[in-house]
């Protein structure tokens, strides 16, 4: 644009731009052997396709984007593929109210979504694009199954789990609300399933350990929440006869030390061991009570909040360490799948047990001296560290003494042994839907389970749509007897394929392995190929999927590596979390009417000034509100950088040497500053520092050395460069305009020359009683003495001084504060 007056029009740039790009295809990762550069692999975690791109993909994407540009401009071969995750449930009722198949719907979505995505101009290699819907993908999630079954980590067993008897499916603790589902608003029930799982639990220890490859790279939070999630404890298993049971039961506890203190036993209600032990004077009452305790999630049993309940079970357990007789309850706080789904209850020093003693009148017993006052009267449970006491030949022992000394007893007598304990539960895999990877085992009477042959996979899924796919209690694929009804690949005899289908946690635990590689027939990925670009070197994605999808590809890649087929443990070096993008301060909802459609803020602003707004916001990680925010002016200061970089008038290849020093000296400091801005995330300072260039590059052209200097050449260039990581339309048509080939987004990224980075002087600014008095040009070494002897000597600062400053504050070179 050569003349001031041409408007900046993104809507025109976007249609000039986006088909030349994918005439370009700029973006291709390289796979020619002799290529030399140093690969980097990047990726966003891959959509649902549930509709059009709404403001959080808006977001996400756009903080990915900036850095995979940044890569490109430091010449790096980079992998940054898209695809997606393309099975699931909303596709399945949509299906159902549509009378259609879920494949409809969505394709359908994603087309509309990819087409959204090339006009949000984001920096994808389409080469290698997947949908994990596809055949092609899922024939080796179910090829991953066989190996996991072959290897034992893929097994089969009974289960309790939410049940939503109105929708007639499994649901998942989150989508249990107030014991209610969060779809129909139905009463839940706990029912007892035959689930297929994987054994992460086999993983325990290694998912812990490896967490410090990830220290520095991953958010702490992330860490710490998922080394909760695996929750590892170290205790001692604990042998407790109850009257009238041959068998003793198990106990696990982190806290032996403290068995003197146990006054009572409490079992997980829906354990088999409390209907198996229960008297027949308590079974009314305990059946009744467990009916109501299937009610509730997990979730809201642990609840802290929640006043607790149980019923005696008529039978008493014996302490192993004082012979004393303890009454055994069923209590909800307990869960069947923690430990051995009992416990030995220590009131005085564990808060729960305190809480249900408290409300069932049972006795409270202090084994642990504090110097706190007595639980039993302040219904407060003294659970640290202290001394032994009323626990024999504990007594006077700290805690640590104490277990290592009452697992020695234990262990003597046979009565318990050290052991170490994980939160974490195996991964139940098992779906009662559809639209999802049928689970590859056939079921024959003879034969037990059997696995699909590898040359028969993928078993793909029947043509089934509309209401045959509403849930009956069981999976749809049930009713779909062809398809179901099958000879066992052993014997020949008649059988049955399983009717269930994977979580679709399973696709995406292991899709960043794919797209290495992503029309490979002979596995799920070519080895050779991910052992070129693996492991990930920068994952992108929402804090949500902190626990269960990062844990599940960590487990993944670790059975990987065992099966010689990744040489890394680790999926993902370093993990960038965005923030939620909200609206008043609250999540976008349509109940709340306070929804942003990022189509239509397109629409008004441009690809790039919602994407400079999206950047410019704040840190990734932190929650953008968007009423706070302005396209609008994201979209004039686009327009303002648009017509300095359209203004230059020195020819390209000038010599910037012999350009304006201050200006040049100004663009320096800026790709110094940006370049370390953008290596460190904070991408919304960097922003910051292209606008304040292209401030300075303005006062150069209208009042300096005007458009033809070089140095407004080497600013403009430099603009038109950094602001491709954010705005990439407005910066191609600059490029263009600058004399250069597309894509800018290959230019190459600049250079801060040294000795232009070297300060002559600095502006100090001299406040008196807080507001701003005088600005000095000082030297960038001055001592704090000099600069403060220099502010109080200023003829515009003596006036307002009455005799000597109460206090003077330096911060050579650039403050200096006069408190009179």
């Amino acid at each position: 644009m050569s003349e001031r007056s041409e408007q900046y029009d993104p809507q025109a740039l976007q249609a000039k731009w986006q088909p030349r790009w994918e005439r370009l295809d700029p973006f291709r990762a390289g796979e020619d052997d002799a290529d030399q550069r140093e690969r980097r692999y990047l990726l966003d975690m891959f959509p649902y396709p549930s509709g059009d791109l709404h403001m959080g993909h808006g977001e996400v994407f756009a903080i990915g984007d900036v850095v995979a540009r940044y890569w490109f401009q430091r010449g790096y071969n980079v992998l940054h593929p898209i695809g997606w995750d393309s099975f699931g449930l909303p596709a399945e009722n949509a299906a159902i109210r549509r009378n259609a198949h879920p494949a409809e719907w969505t394709y359908a979505n994603i087309e509309t979504q990819a087409n959204s995505f090339r006009r949000y101009a984001v920096s994808f290699d389409w080469s290698r694009r997947l949908h994990t819907s596809d055949p092609e993908y899922f024939r080796w999630n179910q090829w991953l199954f066989n190996r996991f079954f072959e290897r034992g980590l893929a097994y089969r067993k009974g289960g309790l789990v939410n049940w939503c008897p109105q929708d007639q499916t499994v649901l998942a603790n989150e989508q249990v609300v107030a014991g209610r589902c969060e779809r129909c608003g139905a009463e839940v029930v706990r029912r007892e399933l035959t689930q297929w799982y994987f054994k992460i639990t086999e993983y325990a220890d290694r998912l812990l350990g490896d967490m410090a490859q990830l220290e520095g790279g991953w958010p702490e939070r992330v860490l710490t929440m998922q080394r909760n999630w695996i929750g590892r404890s170290e205790g001692a298993d604990v042998s407790f006869r109850i009257e009238g049971r041959e068998e003793p039961v198990t106990v696990y506890t982190t806290r032996p030390d403290t068995l003197y203190g146990a006054t009572f036993f409490v079992v997980a209600p829906d354990a088999p061991l409390a209907e198996e032990i229960v008297s027949e004077g308590q079974r009314a009452a305990f059946e009744a009570y467990r009916a109501e305790v299937a009610k509730l999630s997990d979730i809201e049993r642990l609840s802290t909040e929640k006043e607790k309940t149980g019923v005696f079970l008529g039978v008493h357990a014996i302490n192993p360490v004082n012979g004393e007789r303890m009454p055994v309850w069923a209590a909800d706080y307990v869960l069947s799948d923690y430990g051995h789904g009992a416990i030995m209850a220590v009131p005085a020093h564990d808060q729960r047990d305190l809480d249900f003693a408290r409300r069932f009148e049972l006795p409270v017993r202090v084994v642990v001296h504090t110097g706190l006052a007595d639980p039993g009267e302040t219904g407060v449970a003294t659970a640290g560290e202290g001394t032994l006491v009323n626990s024999g030949p504990l007594d006077g022992l700290s805690k640590a003494d104490g277990i290592q000394t009452i697992i020695r007893i234990l262990a003597e007598k046979g009565l318990g042994r050290a052991t170490v304990n994980f939160r974490l539960r195996d991964w139940l895999l098992s779906r009662q839907r559809f639209w999802g990877t049928p689970i590859p085992i056939i079921h024959c009477l003879d034969c037990g389970e059997v696995p699909v042959p590898d040359e028969q996979l993928p078993v793909t899924l029947p043509d089934m749509r509309g209401e045959a796919l509403a849930p009956k209690g069981v999976s749809p694929l049930a009713s779909a007897s062809d398809w179901v009804n099958v000879e066992c690949p052993k014997c020949g005899g008649p059988a049955q394929r399983d009717t269930d289908t994977m979580d679709t946690f399973v696709d995406s635990s292991w899709y960043y392995l794919r797209y290495c590689s992503p029309g490979y027939e002979d596995g799920p990925f070519d080895v050779a190929q991910v052992r070129k670009w693996g492991p990930i070197d920068q994952y992108v994605g929402g804090v949500e999927h902190a626990v269960l999808h990062l844990l599940y590809s960590r487990f993944f890649t670790k059975v990987l590596h065992d099966m010689g087929m990744v040489d890394f443990t680790e999926p993902f070096t370093r993990l960038l979390n965005q923030g939620q993008v909200i609206n008043q301060g609250k999540a976008m909802s349509k109940s709340l009417g306070n929804g942003v459609d990022l189509g239509e803020q397109i629409d008004r602003f441009g690809v790039d000034a919602v994407r400079l707004t999206m950047i410019f916001a704040g840190p990734p990680e932190e929650d953008i509100d968007w009423a706070d925010v302005s396209p609008a002016a994201s979209q004039k200061f686009l327009a303002r950088a648009f017509r300095v970089m359209s203004e230059v008038q020195a020819a390209p290849g000038t010599d910037p040497a012999a350009g304006d020093l201050e200006l040049r000296r100004f663009t320096h400091r800026t790709i110094d500053e940006v370049t370390r801005l953008v290596e460190s995330h904070r991408f919304n300072v960097a922003v910051a520092r292209m606008m304040e260039l292209t401030s300075a590059a303005r006062k150069t052209i209208d009042s300096g050395a005007g458009p033809a200097d070089p140095a407004v050449r080497e600013a403009a260039e430099t603009l038109a460069v950094m602001l491709s990581l954010v705005a990439p339309y407005t910066a191609e048509e600059a490029w263009e305009r600058l004399g250069h080939q597309p894509s800018v987004a290959k230019a190459g990224w600049p250079v801060a020359d040294p000795a232009l980075l070297v300060q002559e002087s600095v502006t100090c600014v001299v406040q008196v009683a807080g507001k701003v008095r005088d600005r000095l040009e000082v030297s960038p070494d001055i001592s704090e003495a000099d600069l403060e002897a220099l502010a109080l000597a200023s003829d515009k600062i003596k006036p307002l001084l009455d005799g000597a400053p109460r206090r003077v504050i330096v911060r050579a070179p650039k403050l200096v504060n006069i408190v009179p």
